[in-house]
Formats: structure tokens, C-alpha cells, sequence
């Protein structure tokens, strides 16, 4: 039963009240109001009416969770997970909702991130990626260890850990329920990688134990051996639709010299090296030692391609006049001093992978003011169940 609150008092938590579902918003939840208050609400979808759970309040906002719809969406379906429910895993944000809708709604996020924080009205299509069912794709887990010793994952803004017997986005091989049959001593992270090769290994405290300590990739005829802590393209299908996407928008010529700017192990640059064929260069910059060490030997005797330690802002600059460049930055996008290093060499394209729409529409407005537009944009949904979505944007002069 509603608690129904005097007009003005602040809503608290435990609170349950009934409200209208209205816009999708950025980071896995929906917006909804109560006697003029916003609630950020998770586990519902737009146009539902929910009774709803207070579980945070601030002094601008309230968070909580949908705990009874009262008016179901079309769109809505029973989750495959047990644990993605209120008080569950917060891994998955969307497993109630249908894949194609969960598109739809990303796609809303990316639009909007870009009207607000970028100063642009555009269009965007987040594509599908298979598998069509939107599970067992993550080939890169990292489980927390539980109360009674079990591996778990963390409950959505939460320190709690909800130990899990399976993880249903999880690649199959990596076998959860074993891994979950376990009990494992002390607090350190279990990490689990499987690779497109067949490859399993566990690792705790960046240390291996079990299954290989080098981890072999192959994408598009080339062959990457890294690190299992190395950084890499968590969906099984993500690295081999990337890079297309990425040599497509970039649209290399032989001779041309491009830069891979937060370029990892080289995913990307193998693909660029052998479009700009012996006489170009390709510039990877990368400041994570393991990644620069696995570089080194991924392109050792490869003459086209050099590998710069350090930051993208004090290594960019003494590159000359680079044809065009490509970055994959991390969640917190590039930032103003990297986009105004990237202006001043004048590329004549700028293509830019990124997991956070936030990041690039705020990254957008700095291009913008530094002589470029925006000519293409797209959505993969890379991280079905969940509200991430991984966009490919081009930049070119104005």
C-alpha cells in the first residue's frame, strides 16, 4: 500500500509509492515523478505504471526499484536470470525487456546524451550483434568473493556482493556453475577470460591458476597473444564487427600515416598497418605497461608500425601531420586537452570508438568548437541485458 507524502516532504528510503514510468535515461534506469520529486527507476520500462521502492535520496533526485508493475509494457518479458530482480545482481539493467526494444531504448539514450550535453539533434541506429539471444556473449568476467567464500557479483550501487550460481551472459565455456562450486578464501578478485581460440584461464590477484598464462586471439586473418589482464573487447563478437566498422570509416589509403590513439594490444592497428601497407605508419599510443609489453611483441619486425609509451597528450604532439586518426578511449572519454591536441594536426578524419554516449557527446561539442563535425554515427549492442552500448562516430574539417 502507498504511503502517499504531504506535497514538499522529501520522499525516504523504503518509501513505496505508485508512479507513472515516463523516458528512458542514461545509466540503466527510467525517469518517473512524485509529488514533484524525480525518481530514477530501475527494472522498469517507459509508459508502465510501478509501485516503487525508495532505495537512495539525495537533495536532487531519488533512486528505487520497480517492485510491482501494475501496468505492463508490451515490451516486457519474464528475465532469464534469477538474479536480475531488485536486490539481485546489478550486472544486467534491461533482462525485463525485449532485446529489440532494449535496442530502441539505447538508441533514445544516444540521442538524447548527444541533444544535451553535446548541443546536437541527430539520429542514431544501435545495430543487433549476435548472439540473437543476447546471452553468453562476455568472454571477460571479474567476480567478487562472497560471505561464505562463494563468487558473486555486486548489487547495483552496492558494495554487497550477491554470490550467483551462474551468470547467464557469460560465455559458456568459461563454466560459472564450476567456478560457483568453489569456496575460495580471502577477498581477492577472481578474473576469467575465454577467447576466440577455445581458450580458458582463471587469474586471482593477477596472478594465473589455471589454464593458460598467455591468451591467443585471432580477428580477420591476424593473431594477437596478450595478457589475461590485458584489455580486451569483452563480447565474443565485438573485436571482428569494430574493426570493420573502424577500417571502413576510416577509409586508409597505402603510404598514409594514422595513429591509434588508447591503442591496447594493437586490436586495431594490425587491420590499419596493413591498409597503409609498407610505406605508411601506423602510431599506437598506449600508457598501460602489460598492454605496451604485449604491443611490443604482437608487432615485433613489424616495419610500419611504431608503439609509443605514455599518454595520449604528451606523445600526440610530436607525431607530424597525421592523415587520420583513430581512439578508443577509455569510459571517461578523451577530454579537452586531447581533443584540442587531436584538432591541431589537422586529420582529415577522426574516428572514435566509445562504451559511454555521455563521454563522445561531450567530446562532440569539443570537436565542433575545434573546426570538425560529426558526419556518421552508430550504436552495436555489444553489452545486450545491460544498459551500455558501444558507438562508432566519424569527425571530419568542417
Amino acid at each position: 500500500m502507498d504511503a502517499q507524502l504531504p506535497t514538499g516532504e522529501r520522499l525516504q528510503v523504503g518509501q513505496q509509492v505508485t508512479v507513472d514510468i515516463e523516458k528512458i535515461a542514461h545509466g540503466g534506469h527510467c525517469v518517473a515523478r512524485f509529488e514533484g520529486q524525480v525518481i530514477f527507476v530501475r527494472y522498469a520500462i517507459p509508459g508502465e505504471s510501478a509501485l516503487v521502492e525508495i532505495t537512495a535520496v539525495n537533495s536532487k533526485m531519488a533512486r528505487g526499484d520497480a517492485i510491482s508493475i501494475l501496468t505492463p509494457s508490451k515490451y516486457r518479458r519474464a528475465a532469464p536470470c534469477q538474479y536480475a530482480r531488485p536486490g539481485g545482481c546489478g550486472g544486467c539493467d534491461f533482462q525485463h525487456i525485449e532485446l529489440a526494444h532494449q535496442r530502441t531504448l539505447k538508441a533514445e539514450v544516444i540521442v538524447e546524451q548527444f541533444s544535451r550535453l553535446g548541443g546536437l539533434e541527430l539520429s542514431c541506429e544501435v545495430k543487433e550483434v549476435a548472439p540473437e539471444d543476447g546471452l553468453h556473449w562476455r568472454t571477460r568476467m571479474d567476480f567478487a568473493i562472497g560471505a561464505s567464500g562463494r563468487i558473486g557479483l555486486f548489487g547495483n550501487r552496492s558494495n554487497e556482493v550477491v554470490e550467483v550460481e551462474d551468470c547467464l551472459i557469460a560465455d559458456a565455456p568459461m563454466n560459472v556453475a564450476a567456478l560457483s562450486s568453489r569456496r575460495w578464501n580471502g577477498d581477492d578478485r577472481i578474473e576469467v577470460a575465454s577467447t576466440s581460440t577455445g581458450q580458458v584461464s582463471v587469474s586471482r590477484a593477477g596472478r594465473s591458476i589455471s589454464g593458460p598464462t598467455q591468451l591467443v586471439e585471432k580477428v580477420g586473418g591476424f593473431t594477437y597473444q596478450i595478457s589475461p589482464q590485458s584489455f580486451w573487447q569483452a563480447h565474443k563478437s565485438a573485436p571482428s564487427t569494430l574493426v570493420a566498422e573502424v577500417i571502413a570509416k576510416l577509409e586508409l589509403k597505402p603510404g598514409e600515416v594514422a595513429c591509434d590513439l588508447y591503442g591496447g594490444v594493437g586490436l586495431f592497428t594490425a587491420a590499419m598497418a596493413k591498409e597503409v601497407g609498407p610505406q605508411g605508419k601506423v602510431h599506437l599510443i598506449e600508457a598501460d605497461r602489460r598492454a605496451i609489453s604485449d604491443a611490443q611483441r604482437i608487432f615485433k619486425g613489424a616495419g610500419n608500425v611504431e608503439i609509443h609509451p605514455g599518454t595520449v597528450e604528451s606523445r600526440l604532439p610530436k607525431i607530424s601531420d597525421p592523415d587520420v586518426i583513430l581512439l578508443d578511449p577509455p569510459r571517461t572519454g578523451a577530454g579537452e586537452e586531447v581533443v584540442t591536441v587531436m584538432a591541431r594536426t589537422h586529420p582529415r578524419a577522426i574516428v572514435y570508438v566509445s562504451c559511454d554516449p555521455a563521454s563522445l557527446a561531450r567530446d562532440a561539442k569539443l570537436f565542433l568548437a575545434s573546426g570538425y563535425k560529426i558526419d556518421f554515427l552508430v550504436g552495436y549492442d555489444l553489452f545486450p541485458q545491460t544498459q551500455h552500448v558501444e558507438c562508432v562516430a566519424r569527425f571530419i574539417p568542417a
